[in-house]
């Protein structure tokens, strides 16, 4: 063969490339829009319908082994997916991911297109391709901003509230070996539920809400204990330290029958205040004092702490688009007591009216557990109560998806906790069985055990607990039906037998004394 020869097939050589690629355009702008549609929905199928045929099997065989490789693991390695959602350095990986592969699919969208469109384009016909293009790519763009923001809010989330044990401190949180199985040993797990207010007019933070939730590891099975914010003499084991300066509970022994400064909801400030560290290096000491203290009163090892900023409060319910309750009487919005004489008071500013399934926005949500000008505490307690099971059961995978940016970043705000890290794919699956489990409240009887806030009752309070955490039915103490509303601060809605427990399904139902 002469060089002449040999120089021209080498010359042809690209015409026919070229040419079989050309085969397999299409001939239109609307069928390679259309196939153009089918390789962005089908990664890689339009590589082989342009000819390239081992890329095209290839990209597909990647998607394909992606897509299932997820749905395997979503489906059966549930417990590596919540290590995923609570650990900042595989987050931060998940990103980096997410955002690879949304470059990546529109990198295949494009390259797919010019591989369809037809060789000879008109100039409308070109817009038009590109357009549609454009499109894709946004289309494509925005979930992928999205997943990756989602992600990024979920790790600055858990690092903001949830700190390592290495990175923080507490004085009574317990020890942890089994990282993965941590109630292996703990039956019940307890935790102190706290409701700070550190708003305009307070010297510092109060914690006028307090409840302990007991929770059954095994079933999600849920006992609410609700404790009332002006009890005194609250007290403390024999082996802590804050038990040599109060042996009688916390109250000043020389001052007057009725103590603001002593009061429960004075104790997350004043104590450590008073006697810093006592109970050695914590990242919140009143939290701590409190976690001693409620445990000494009701008979239980509190655990862990939970505590809720109340004004934050209001952007984790709004972030939830709201949440739904039974209001069986008139709550306040607003009003206080400023003296002895009616005439003082700071009268409410408006009213929450009686009615069924009302939706509440998150400053609504916020008056409806805290309101209390002319009710009483128990009433306070029990809306309180209904509160927490209203944000529980609004809590729906379809609002956590939507709108989970909000929610973290109200959450961050919001939360403060002794919850660490390295135990919070264990504490995800135990909320799982709690939102499908019993929550019931505990009565703690308080016309026998707290007519007033002076001198509770601890040790029957404590046996009232006992019973309830094994299940066993008290003996009723009072007789009759107990009023459903409470009427000028003096009763209270309609509760079960004294020391005995109640569904909050039926707590918290629709039952008005004058429907």
């Amino acid at each position: 063969m002469s060089r002449s020869t040999r120089a021209a097939g080498r010359r042809s050589a690209p015409k026919a490339n070229r040419s079989r690629h050309k085969a397999h355009r299409a001939r239109t702008v609307s069928k390679a829009i259309g196939l153009t549609l089918v390789s962005a929905l089908v990664p890689g199928s339009g590589f082989v319908m342009g000819g390239r045929t081992k890329l095209g099997a290839f990209v597909m065989t990647l998607s394909i082994g992606l897509l299932g490789l997820l749905a395997f693991v979503g489906l059966t390695k549930r417990d590596a997916v919540l290590t995923l959602a609570v650990d900042p350095s595989q987050l931060l990986i998940a990103t980096a991911a997410v955002v690879v592969l949304g470059l990546l699919w529109i990198w295949i969208v494009v390259a797919s297109h010019k591989l369809l469109r037809p060789v000879s384009l008109t100039a409308v016909g070109r817009l038009a391709g590109s357009a549609f293009v454009g499109l894709l790519c946004f289309g494509i763009a925005v979930p992928t901003t999205v997943a990756a923001q989602s992600v990024m809010a979920q790790r600055d989330l858990v690092g903001s509230v949830f700190a390592s044990e290495g990175n923080s401190k507490s004085a009574t949180r317990p020890k942890v070996e089994d990282k993965k199985d941590p109630w292996a040993d703990t039956p019940r797990l307890n935790i102190l539920l706290l409701g700070a207010d550190d708003g305009a007019g307070r010297e510092g933070t109060r914690t006028d809400t307090v409840m302990v939730a007991s929770i059954d590891t095994k079933t999600g099975d849920t006992k609410l204990i609700s404790l009332s914010r002006n009890w005194m003499r609250m007290p403390f084991p024999e082996d802590s330290p804050l038990h040599k300066f109060y042996p009688d509970g916390f109250y000043d022994p020389d001052g007057p029958a009725e103590q603001p400064e002593f009061y429960l909801d004075a104790m997350y400030r004043n104590l450590p205040l008073a006697h810093k560290q006592a109970l050695g290096p914590s990242d919140n000491e009143g939290a701590d004092v409190l976690k001693v203290s409620a445990g000494a009163a009701l008979g239980l090892d509190i655990d862990y702490y939970m505590q809720v900023n109340l004004k934050g409060f209001e952007s984790i319910v709004d972030a939830l688009g709201g949440i739904s309750v039974n209001i069986n009487y008139k709550v306040p919005i607003g009003g206080d007591y400023k003296g002895p004489s009616p005439n003082d008071d700071i009268l409410p500013k408006d009213y929450l009216q009686p009615g069924p399934n009302q939706k509440l926005n998150g400053h609504d949500a916020l008056w409806f557990a805290r309101g209390r000008y002319g009710l009483d505490d128990a009433s306070r307690q029990e809306r309180q109560r209904c509160t927490i099971h209203a944000l529980v059961s609004s809590a729906n995978p379809g609002t956590l998806v939507t709108k989970y940016q909000q929610i973290a970043s109200a959450s961050k705000k919001l939360l403060q906790t002794d919850i660490p890290q390295e135990i919070l794919p264990a504490f995800i699956e135990l909320g799982l069985k709690v939102k499908g489990a019993k929550v019931t409240n505990v009565d703690l009887d308080k016309k026998k055990n707290f007519p007033s806030g002076q001198n509770p009752d601890y040790e029957a309070m404590a046996q009232i607990v006992q019973n309830a955490i094994a299940n066993k039915k008290p003996v009723p103490t009072t007789t009759g039906t107990p009023t459903k509303k409470p009427s000028t601060g003096k009763t209270s809605p309609a509760k079960p037998p004294a020391g005995g427990t109640e569904d909050l399904n039926d707590a918290c139902a629709y039952h008005p004394a004058n429907p």
